[in-house]
């Protein structure tokens, strides 16, 4: 059993590090090991903390915790630092797109061709891009072999200037991929049988090899549209693997978008509200309409007054366990996460988050398969080998070992998507790290919402009036 210190940047997000944790109490070959929540939010860093304390006493695992606000704490001696933070919370990204609205962009200027995640911010997430590399020059300083498990969007953004600016090891993780499961799910295919691999960047990841029991799978999935041209109707704003806008995105590409990409898809699905729901279906128009976004802030809210009543109950009784404590507010969250919370006491069910098997892949050698976001290197061909790409590779105590994308990504959406979207992000990181805001005008002028230069100047001058980024007008 390896004993490692594993530090969780933005641990206030207490569902996310409760996942974290629960996984780590299962991993048997991380007993002993030191677990650092750290968050500038100490309300909610306490309520995080009482959670994961009750949690492992629970399952009478063998792990240690601390609590603190100080960065330089938590990442001093890491052996894996776990950045999940996002710097302003949400508040800053509805600041950010309330602005935009004001001036003429339908749900931001963030909201970029091929880049339509609503809390995926790359134009006006100064402090956002800052903080990865305040982490990072960090931890050359305090913890030089530690490595970085980057979970805080924008993770293509994040992974490539990181990887670009610092030395530290570091890997990008999303759970985008999980979508596929809605795939296999709906045309009846036992999991076990099935040979997959998706690859991309961040967000905008295809399914490149589908089979099952040997054989192409692509002829089921394709009978399956011929008796549902118009996809699933959605259970949520986040149901949209069967959409219609993912069939119509794949009869284009010639490959199914997985994830999240069905979310970032051009403008043709996106130009407002009814365009939304002609493609995303009745009654949101998808997670990023004004009505889908607003269904996830709710559920958000929902969970964090069921993590700070639990917290505050537990406070109160130490001899009641976090299930009860969490059952007795069940009635004000979505079933989806109260079953969630019962597969937490299932020794043998992990989260699905991948960052803690990737911890324990490389410390205790034992090899898996993971999706993990890592610099090119040659992996995709025609994609420079220093952009962060999101394909399958072997982990091992030696490090990540990217699989060979087999068969390659069609020439449609390597040109046709993927150039695109990484013009937008090296556009992105340029107008960041030269604190050049006229480069930012310089991208909303290709902008299909903008009708004129005065717009675009007017946009940014008020983005950066905004008393959230006063660091950003600075520089």
């Amino acid at each position: 059993m390896a004993q490692v210190k594993i530090s969780i940047v933005g641990a206030g997000s207490a569902v996310f590090s409760l996942r974290l944790i629960s996984d780590i109490c299962k991993t048997k070959s991380l007993a002993g090991s030191f677990v650092t929540l750290m968050d500038v939010n100490e309300t909610r860093l306490d309520d995080a903390y009482e959670l994961a304390y009750q949690y492992a006493r629970d399952m009478k695992a063998d792990i240690q915790f601390e609590k603190t606000t100080d960065l330089e704490k938590a990442i001093s001696d890491a052996d894996f630092v776990i950045n999940t933070a996002l710097v302003g919370g949400h508040d800053f990204l509805e600041n950010m797109r309330k602005i935009g609205e004001k001036h003429g962009y339908y749900r931001g200027i963030d909201t970029q061709e091929f880049n339509m995640v609503s809390d995926y911010y790359t134009l006006t997430n100064w402090n956002q891009l800052s903080f990865f590399l305040k982490i990072a020059n960090m931890m050359e300083k305090l913890s030089p072999n530690a490595w970085l498990l980057q979970a805080a969007n924008p993770v293509f953004e994040g992974t490539t200037l990181i990887s670009r600016k610092s030395k530290i090891k570091m890997v990008g993780f999303c759970h985008g991929h999980y979508a596929l499961n809605n795939i296999i799910d709906a045309l009846n295919l036992e999991k076990e049988k099935i040979d997959w691999q998706v690859a991309g960047f961040n967000h905008a990841i295809w399914l490149t090899r589908f089979q099952y029991k040997g054989k192409d799978a692509y002829p089921i999935l394709n009978e399956w549209i011929e008796k549902h041209p118009n996809g699933n109707p959605p259970k949520n704003p986040f149901d949209d693997q069967l959409s219609p806008a993912a069939i119509d995105i794949y009869h284009f590409y010639g490959k199914m978008p997985i994830g999240d990409t069905v979310r970032n898809s051009s403008w043709k699905y996106h130009y407002d509200l009814e365009t939304k729901k002609k493609w995303y279906g009745e009654p949101w128009g998808g997670a990023d309409s004004k009505l889908g976004w607003k269904w996830y802030e709710d559920k958000l809210n929902d969970i964090t007054t069921l993590t700070s009543k639990s917290a505050e109950l537990l406070r109160k009784n130490k001899n009641i366990k976090l299930s009860e404590a969490l059952s007795a507010n069940f009635s004000i969250i979505p079933a989806d996460f109260a079953n969630e919370v019962k597969n937490f006491y299932d020794p043998s069910t992990l989260s699905g988050e991948q960052h803690i098997p990737f911890i324990d892949a490389i410390v205790n050698d034992h090899s898996n398969r993971f999706i993990v976001n890592t610099l090119n290197n040659g992996v995709i061909s025609g994609i420079p080998d220093d952009v962060a790409v999101e394909i399958p590779a072997i982990v091992d105590k030696d490090g990540i070992h990217p699989e060979e994308i087999s068969p390659s990504l069609p020439e449609r959406i390597v040109k046709w998507y993927l150039y695109p979207r990484m013009m937008r992000m090296e556009w992105a990181l340029e107008a960041f790290e030269k604190r050049n805001p006229d480069l930012i005008i310089e991208i909303l002028l290709r902008d299909p919402r903008t009708r004129s230069y005065e717009q675009a100047k007017a946009v940014v001058d008020d983005i950066l009036s905004s008393p959230f980024n006063q660091e950003m007008k600075k520089h």
